[in-house]
This record gives C-alpha cells, sequence and structure tokens, in this order.
C-alpha cells in the first residue's frame, strides 16, 4: 500500500504548486482506500461522526469540487449537487451503500472536470454564481481552499483507514 506519492516541485510556478498539491491530497484519498472491501469503506468507526466512512469521504470530496468549482466559480446549477440539501443533511456525505469503486470512479471524473475547469482559467478569475458571496473569490484562492479541505479529509482518511483494519502509511 505504498504508490508513488510525491510533492509538487520546490521551484515551480504558482499554478503548478498549487494544482500539485491539489492532485497529491487526492492522490493520498485514493491510496487510503485501496484494497477495502465495501463493508469496510461503508463502516462507520467513529461513534460522533457516523457518515465519516471512508465511502462518505470520497463522496463528500467528490461533491465539493463540483459545487466550487462548477457550480461558484463556473455559475453552473446546484441542482444535483446533495451538498445544496437541507441545512446540516450532510447529503453528499451518504453514500446509499453504492460500491467504493463507483464511488471513486465519480470522484475520479469529478476531478478530471475540475482539471479542466482549473485549466482553462486564470488564477485570477473570480467565480460567476450570483446566489453565492464566495462567487467573488478568485480561482487562486479556491484551489487554496480545496487544498485545504482535501488535505484535512485525506488526514480523516488515514484516521478511518487506521481504525478499520490497522493500515498505516505516510508517503
Amino acid at each position: 500500500m505504498a504508490p508513488e506519492l510525491r510533492r509538487p516541485p520546490l521551484r515551480a510556478d504558482e499554478r503548478t504548486t498549487l494544482t500539485g498539491w491539489l492532485d497529491l491530497q487526492r492522490k493520498i484519498l485514493r491510496w487510503k482506500c485501496e484494497g477495502l472491501s465495501d463493508e469496510d469503506a461503508h463502516r462507520s468507526v467513529i461513534p460522533t461522526s457516523p457518515a465519516m466512512t471512508m465511502a462518505g469521504l470520497v463522496s463528500h470530496l467528490r461533491w465539493t469540487e463540483h459545487m466550487w468549482l462548477e457550480v461558484v466559480f463556473l455559475g453552473g446549477g446546484k441542482e444535483r449537487n446533495p451538498a445544496f440539501g437541507p441545512p446540516g443533511g450532510g447529503a453528499d456525505w451518504r453514500t446509499g451503500g453504492r460500491p467504493l469503486a463507483g464511488l471513486l470512479a465519480e470522484y475520479e471524473a469529478q476531478c478530471a472536470r475540475s482539471d479542466e475547469i482549473v485549466a482553462a482559467a486564470s488564477l485570477d478569475d473570480t467565480g460567476r454564481h450570483p446566489e453565492f458571496h464566495d462567487s467573488g473569490a478568485t480561482l487562486r484562492w479556491v484551489l487554496t481552499h480545496l487544498v485545504e479541505e482535501t488535505g484535512r479529509h485525506a488526514g480523516h482518511a488515514d484516521l478511518v483507514r487506521e481504525l478499520l483494519d490497522g493500515t498505516k502509511g505516510y508517503y
């Protein structure tokens, strides 16, 4: 369980640095899912946070990328994103028991879409959705936030995986 994980170059332009750190955090999340059964991927191990399963983390991060880049930044529709459900509902964490492989494939597709959006825009471009105050943020800010959000949840995945089967590992 030790894929090739590398930090971005020490001397790189801003875009390469931001996208490199985001990609590394994404890879860490995927790595933490390697070899898990569907049963374990959906098993809750933190009594006070029952939705924080490996499957739930993957689902949440998929919808987080959709929200920030497709909805807030591009100004797209929010209707299909469960994160925009009732406040405190946490629907973006719920997986309906879908297999981990399918959730990871959806996450991969969302990451690829996010990468396309980022590649086509300037770091100084701002969001376009008229309903959200955060649309005033630059793409630079959004990417920094996604690095923070993905990194935080990759850390959660470290703990969840260790609690599931004792597997530990740092790249």
